[in-house]
């Protein structure tokens, strides 16, 4: 039962936090993060809160999905407190491009190969 529990715990944490990561990329990238990524972890999310409503009561599940996303706010909010603190905004900006760019490579890299 635990087991379970912490399997539809981090399966909301999983999906939650990759749509949460669509708003850090700019609206080209988010896009792209948008169509391919995005909305499978939207389909990821209500599959997990489908799962803990047929394995749980309906009271652990909300309680589960609660947790769950405070876990993501509050993991993104301590995660840019650190980045802010570490990087100047120039480096933070160089990173943040070449991601996106890795981004938009991958999904090209994909649909054509």
């Amino acid at each position: 039962m635990i087991i379970k529990y912490l399997s539809f715990l981090i399966g909301i944490i999983w999906s939650y936090s990759i749509i949460k990561t669509q708003s850090v990329f700019s609206k080209k990238a988010g896009l792209i993060f948008k169509v391919f990524i995005s909305n499978v972890s939207w389909i990821t999310l209500i599959a997990a809160c489908y799962f803990g409503y047929k394995n749980f009561s309906i009271q652990y599940t909300i309680i589960g999905i609660i947790a769950g996303i405070i876990i993501v706010h509050i993991g993104f909010h301590f995660s840019k407190k650190f980045l802010i603190s570490k990087f100047t905004e120039k480096n933070l900006q160089i990173t943040k491009s070449f991601f996106e760019y890795t981004l938009i490579a991958w999904v090209v890299y994909y649909l054509f190969f």
